[in-house]
């Protein structure tokens, strides 16, 4: 397991936006940083932000779980929020361009796709005989900056994307060949970003194949890995650990635990309903 919840803000999201941000001219940087956030693209922007000493706000769908709010106040910035509906509407018009700071899109921006690559380099690096990568998808941003740093030096390395069946939206999108309209019904809140045209290109080209976890499996795998691997994974984090189980052994395999930012009174729940206790005993 790749575990990216142990980065500094619980997820994969702070490789790309200090990537992004790192590479705006200085008089950008300096007008602050704003973007549109489930929540760990916000907070990764906040983080960011902090570390880079300018301004920071984030629009929020208002069903954000409270950690990753309360991580986004953290790093001192200022969440706005939005309905899902309103907010992708917002973002789809880019009324962000009527806002002073600037604007780093959650996922489609090509630096910050260049930053999640970083990812792509570690494994290699880190697992000499790679033979598969399993990856949660959401807007698309991880898997194909993963997937294009894994493949410019060993294309035969086979990407998985991975969806739960309460938002599989990806699959069904290259099922139908273009873009499907769904409610998201899943825990793995960090994977209900919306289509877009310029993720699906890049996606066709780079992932090899998907899956789709049905919502209880995913809801067992959480316990599961707090349970036997100590390893606290939200949602859209867990996704990858819970597909394993679909694919045929043998090739070495690495499934990316995207994020661990899971509201502790969910992660209770799951932990008493499913028996485990974090020490592994029931």
């Amino acid at each position: 397991m790749k575990l990216e919840c142990l980065q500094p803000t619980g997820s994969f999201k702070v490789r790309g936006f200090f990537a992004a941000a790192l590479a705006l001219p200085p008089g950008e940087l300096r007008r602050g940083l704003i973007t549109v956030s489930a929540g760990n693209a916000a907070q990764a922007c906040a983080y960011a932000a902090h570390e880079l000493g300018v301004p920071c706000r984030v629009f929020m769908f208002d069903t954000a779980p409270p950690p990753k709010v309360e991580g986004v106040k953290r790093w001192g910035a200022s969440p706005i929020f939005m309905p899902r509906n309103e907010l992708l509407a917002w973002l789809a018009a880019e009324e962000w361009r009527n806002e002073p700071e600037t604007f780093l899109h959650p996922f489609a921006d090509p630096e910050v796709i260049a930053g999640h690559g970083g990812l792509g380099l570690e494994l290699l690096d880190e697992v000499h005989d790679l033979e598969r990568v399993i990856v949660p998808v959401g807007g698309g941003g991880l898997i194909s900056g993963t997937a294009s740093a894994l493949k410019g030096s060993r294309p035969g390395i086979e990407v998985i994307g991975v969806q739960s069946d309460g938002y599989a939206m990806w699959p069904k999108v290259f099922e139908v060949g273009g873009p499907v309209t769904m409610a998201p019904q899943t825990i793995a809140d960090g994977t209900t970003g919306p289509f877009d045209p310029r993720m699906f290109e890049l996606l066709k080209e780079c992932v090899d194949r998907w899956l789709v976890v049905p919502e209880p499996r995913l809801k067992a795998a959480i316990p599961e890995l707090a349970a036997k691997a100590k390893v606290v994974a939200e949602g859209a984090g867990a996704l990858a650990y819970a597909a394993v189980e679909q694919l045929p052994p043998g090739p070495t395999t690495v499934a990316v635990v995207s994020g661990g930012n899971i509201d502790p009174a969910l992660l209770a729940s799951l932990l008493s309903s499913s028996g485990a206790s974090p020490t592994g005993r029931a």
